[in-house]
């Protein structure tokens, strides 16, 4: 019988340095630093991104600020040029009524009158009105078509909808036909009439968030002896007005942009709107070419109003894009 015996072999791999041995789980220095670099490169990126798409949104608003302070005279010769072409508050003074005619046909504007305060106040008056009337009326149709329940509400929803895929240009001689044997041309009523009362997008817009509202508080509310009108009011409303200030913004917006309805209704100055009188200050050429200095003088005034009701309640608008839900 033979006894083999067994002898220890040495190993062939040498044993690892543990200085050079990294945790498990832990990411080795030369990885993390390019990490840190890809990172850093992807910000810069996206910054340069920002800048960039900042730049070109601003731009023409500097552009008719430019334009604004030049003389006319001057525009196209120096058109190219970043800066004002011959510094003038010459074009600020014609809008405001500061500046005779004679004034104005010297410093090379067209000489045309603008009574920029008066159509202010008419496109404050149709904004605000058609803004505050609007977003009552669609409020109570949205909550009426979220939250109660009435036979054939679904079909009757589907079929207001539809007024979404028709072209408001489809509309509009209708409209005027209506208006006009109303005598209700050159009129302010005849002007907000069409978009008064209700508008399907409105409509839609808030009763997609009345539906996400628990109906446990709606309960509780009718234990408490609440009616529909004083469960909207004390209620619906208070936890929506996130989206009902939005809504509200964007109606605004959308009045006071307005062009083709109130130049066809509103033809007289008591009650043309500023967008209107824009586009007539613009053909008022005598000299042959548009005043393009107080034009882009009243544009920047007009816009003044959007831009200050965005600033005051944006914060609102943004709150209510994810239509965030209740605790």
């Amino acid at each position: 019988m033979s006894v083999t015996s067994t002898l220890p072999v040495a190993s062939a791999v040498p044993d690892a340095d543990p200085s050079q041995t990294a945790p498990v789980g832990t990411v080795s220095s030369p990885v993390r630093g390019r990490r840190k670099l890809r990172g850093r490169i992807g910000r810069i990126v996206a910054w340069a991104f920002l800048v960039a798409s900042l730049i070109l949104t601003l731009f023409p608003f500097y552009w008719m600020l430019r334009t604004s302070f030049s003389t006319n005279g001057a525009l196209a010769a120096n058109s190219g040029n970043l800066l004002p072409a011959e510094f003038s508050l010459g074009g600020w003074q014609r809008v405001l009524g500061l500046a005779s005619p004679e004034e104005a046909l010297a410093d090379g504007g067209s000489g045309a009158s603008l009574d920029f305060w008066l159509y202010l106040r008419n496109s404050i008056i149709v904004a605000t009105i058609t803004t505050v009337v609007q977003t009552f009326f669609c409020a109570l149709a949205a909550y009426a078509f979220a939250r109660l329940r009435w036979p054939g509400r679904d079909a009757v929803f589907f079929l207001f909808l539809t007024a979404l895929m028709i072209p408001p240009i489809f509309t509009t001689l209708p409209n005027f036909i209506l208006i006009r044997d109303l005598g209700l041309l050159n009129t302010f009523l005849g002007i907000m009439l069409p978009s008064l009362l209700m508008a399907p997008f409105s409509v839609f817009f808030l009763r997609q968030f009345f539906l996400g509202i628990p109906r446990e508080l709606e309960e509780a509310a009718r234990l408490d002896g609440a009616g529909y009108t004083r469960t909207f009011f004390q209620v619906v409303a208070p936890i929506s007005s996130a989206p009902i200030t939005t809504l509200a913004i964007l109606t605004y917006i959308g009045t006071w942009n307005e062009y083709f309805w109130p130049l066809l209704v509103g033809r007289s100055d008591d009650v043309r709107v500023l967008t209107v009188a824009l586009g007539v200050f613009r053909s008022q050429t005598p000299q042959g070419s548009p005043d393009w200095a107080g034009l882009m003088a009243a544009t920047l005034i007009s816009a003044l109003p959007i831009i200050i009701l965005f600033a005051l309640l944006g914060k609102r608008v943004i709150n209510s894009i994810g239509f965030s839900g209740l605790k």
